[in-house]
């Protein structure tokens, strides 16, 4: 296409969405990226160019675009039944993808409900275990704690549990505040301490929180080994066993979001497996679809289902999504399942983990950088305060060097979106040996284009 195609599909866009997560105003100076297809692990742009997806747009397309093993399931599906209602009504696709993501977790979590994004999935489980608890006669526990730093969406209910001000505070008078507990984020570790030291150190919070409001709390909600939107903060599996351990000793619910960090992100189908621990409810959605169609789902406990199971309408869970279980997104879910199992997909990735380690090698050695980290297929690296003072004489924001950083990687063909002074990584698990070379040339390229302003 032109350019003139290009241009105008960015001035309509202008005109007409109101883009997420933007201050529409930037775009006066920052031209939105025109789309005009994706492919593989590629989105291409109206004018031609190619930008290799290092974020799986954020975080959820798992085997890339246009797959042709989940483009063929969601067609098949398209023929035969694409929504119906699930209140009273079932089908073969919801069916089966609760009794695969079920037998995931060993059975332990045998029961699913769905909504359709990530926030939605969290609001269910705030509501279902507080609902749980009063259906057990503890009314009274119906407040919730969070891990300082957590993000778990923008909806009312999950933004009371979300703490990243710049998301909360605008709309903090119309939130109910949860407790706040101390983040176990490695970064925190100081000299000779190691990654379980902070997370010692938080659970120890946890559980003074615990000890002097338990009894009215009914759950915390964490994001297990990485906190993903509050800038790649990893944690060691300690803090989610110690965890685990405190929700049992003071009858408080433990919810795992695993939005993001699910479906192999962190180097095992669901994160809080690395622990050897199940929570009483997991949060998944994002790849869930492999990045096709909205879905989320909360797996729970079969005790917590007995709990509203009974003759009393009170005491059922009424809560709803109009797509709720929506054929044509199961049948996405079940094709990445499949894909899961029949390419060996998470053994594959250890390989390509090691060689992108290997290709990130340089910034090791990289001052204007610190905390390289990297979680199963998450990897990540802050630019430090005083190299962003340094870019800029006027004392450059971190928000000033995202834009820089994300201008810089468009440029060398690839697609990454810093998190103030966060890069991260978190690509397709798809990529060839060229494509995690040019991803690698891209960050690395981009990181010195940001600072040399």
């Amino acid at each position: 296409m032109d350019d003139s195609v290009e241009t105008s599909l960015q001035a309509r866009s202008l005109r007409a969405v109101w883009h997420p997560c933007t201050q529409m105003k930037v775009h006066e100076r920052v031209p939105l990226i025109a789309l005009a297809r994706g492919q593989g692990a590629w989105l291409i742009e109206t004018s031609g160019r190619r930008l290799l997806d290092g974020i799986s747009s954020w975080w959820v397309n798992l085997f890339g675009h246009a797959n042709p093993r989940i483009n063929a399931a969601v067609s098949e599906q398209l023929q035969i039944l694409e929504h119906a209602m699930l209140a009273g009504c079932t089908h073969a696709p919801v069916v089966e993808l609760s009794e695969r993501l079920a037998a995931l977790t060993g059975g332990a979590l045998g029961h699913c409900f769905y909504g359709s994004d990530g926030a939605s999935a969290v609001e269910i489980a705030l509501k279902m275990s507080h609902h749980a608890w009063r259906n057990a006669g503890r009314a009274q526990k119906c407040e919730f704690a969070c891990v300082r730093g957590g993000y778990h969406g923008e909806s009312l209910g999950a933004l009371g549990v979300t703490d990243v001000p710049i998301f909360r505070d605008v709309y903090w008078g119309l939130l109910r505040a949860a407790h706040v507990v101390a983040s176990p984020d490695a970064r925190q570790a100081v000299a000779g301490e190691v990654a379980a030291d902070p997370a010692r150190r938080a659970a120890a919070d946890v559980e003074r929180v615990f000890a002097e409001h338990g009894s009215r709390i009914s759950a915390l909600i964490v994001e297990p080994l990485v906190q993903c939107a509050t800038g790649m903060a990893m944690h060691a599996p300690l803090f989610l066993r110690t965890l685990r351990a405190l929700c049992d000793r003071y009858d408080v619910h433990l919810i795992a979001d695993e939005i993001a960090v699910g479906f192999g992100r962190t180097g095992t189908f669901f994160a809080s497996e690395q622990a050897g621990i199940w929570p009483d409810f997991l949060c998944l959605s994002k790849g869930i679809s492999g990045g096709y169609l909205p879905l989320s789902v909360v797996l729970t406990r079969g005790q917590i289902f007995d709990s509203f199971y009974s003759d009393d309408t009170d005491r059922a869970f009424l809560h709803s999504h109009s797509y709720t279980g929506n054929p044509l997104a199961c049948r996405a879910a079940l094709a990445t399942l499949d894909i899961f199992r029949d390419d060996a997909v998470l053994e594959t990735n250890r390989d390509r983990g090691a060689q992108l380690d290997a290709l990130l090698r340089p910034l090791r050695q990289d001052p204007r950088i610190e905390h390289l980290r990297r979680c199963g297929m998450i990897w990540a690296f802050d630019v430090r305060e005083a190299t962003l003072a340094n870019a800029d004489a006027a004392g450059a924001q971190a928000a000033a060097f995202a834009r820089r950083y994300f201008a810089a990687a468009r440029e060398l063909g690839v697609l990454l979106r810093p998190i103030g002074r966060t890069v991260y990584l978190m690509p397709p698990y798809i990529l060839s040996e060229a494509e995690m070379e040019h991803l690698a040339r891209g960050a690395i390229g981009a990181l010195d284009a940001a600072l040399a302003h």
